[in-house]
């Protein structure tokens, strides 16, 4: 591989990075008074973070019915107020309990 190739590409790298990042700083000098942008930022790492669970837990298991039913405890124990360890071990359990027992029951897709 060409060193000059490898630098551009690590430069080009880092600028797209760097830039979303340092946009909003530069663009939004005071605080934002809007209360519908504010409440819409509010909620972004919210959406994010669902955005970028959910397709990870249809695919870390062997079926979409165990992986429904590990989100379905783990929204139902969340929504309680537990603590992450007891929502994270609940839908663990879940999944394993659906994959053992439900999992030979239900059609497979």
């Amino acid at each position: 591989m060409n060193h000059l190739y490898l630098a551009l590409s690590i430069l080009v790298m880092a600028l797209v990075t760097w830039l979303p990042r340092i946009a909003p700083l530069l663009l939004f000098r005071r605080r934002i008074q809007n209360r519908f942008f504010r409440s819409f930022l509010y909620y972004v790492p919210y959406a994010v973070l669902a955005a970028m669970v959910i397709p990870a837990i249809f695919s870390a298991t062997q079926s979409p019915w165990s992986a429904a039913a590990g989100l379905a405890v783990a929204l139902i124990l969340g929504w309680r107020g537990c603590s992450l360890f007891t929502v994270a071990l609940g839908s663990s359990l879940a999944v394993l309990l659906a994959e053992q027992v439900l999992l030979p029951l239900l059609p497979v897709f």
